[in-house]
């Protein structure tokens, strides 16, 4: 008989006792996951991450000690030898910091309102080393911090992209889905992941989170 996968290991981390005791009351319902460990704060994430190893860490923002936002870049950025998926949890209307945080490596972020469904979804979205970007608040999230980035000065003709794959990347970081990106361009889902693919191999990029922001940095997008 074959033994059922091991479990998704999930480290919480919110300075709100009521809100992490719910996510991992949450998360520890679920058969395929569990929770690795809680924590207030994110300092202990990272010291605590280094411990236990988690799969996904489930990441506030606003947190005493060190920020989410910081935990995360010391977690999930760039130079970081061995990298845990972050999982932003927030709440989109008062922080404005959640796109740094994703710059700062997280793979995608959720609400705090979000139904537990969605929660659940997300971290088994974000284990699978797929990124979490609800289009709708992608574009309204990007969109708006947009001019805090500084375009490179590249030109398309400087990015190693075809003229197909610069069409592709302009839709993901307009938001767009795959299935999205396949209607449009009027091409099947299989050949939309196999441009993604290449995009972010070419690119040096990690997932679509990377690919958004790479494409407001060269002004690809506005």
């Amino acid at each position: 008989m074959t033994e059922p996968p091991a479990p998704i290991r999930v480290l919480v981390c919110d300075d709100q006792v009521l809100v992490r005791t719910g996510l991992a009351t949450i998360i520890d319902a679920q058969p395929d996951l569990e929770v690795a460990g809680e924590c207030g704060d994110g300092r202990t994430a990272v010291e605590m991450a280094g411990l236990l190893r988690p799969d996904v860490v489930v990441m506030d923002i606003r947190m005493p000690v060190l920020d989410g936002i910081e935990a995360t870049r010391l977690l999930a950025g760039a130079g970081v030898a061995h990298p845990v998926k972050v999982l932003v949890v927030t709440t989109f209307n008062l922080d404005e910091y959640v796109y740094e945080a994703l710059r700062a490596g997280a793979s995608g972020f959720l609400l705090k309102d979000a139904p537990p469904a969605q929660l659940l979804h997300g971290i088994r979205t974000v284990r699978t080393g797929q990124a979490l970007l609800d289009p709708e608040v992608t574009r309204r999230l990007v969109g708006r911090y947009a001019a805090r980035i500084r375009p490179t000065g590249h030109t398309p003709h400087d990015i190693p992209l075809t003229p197909r794959e610069l069409e592709v990347l302009r839709l993901i970081a307009d938001g767009f889905s795959n299935s999205e990106i396949a209607v449009t361009l009027l091409i099947s889902p299989e050949t939309v992941k196999t441009f993604v693919s290449r995009i972010l191999a070419k690119l040096g990029l990690r997932d679509r989170v990377q690919a958004v922001v790479y494409a407001y940095r060269q002004g690809l997008v506005t």
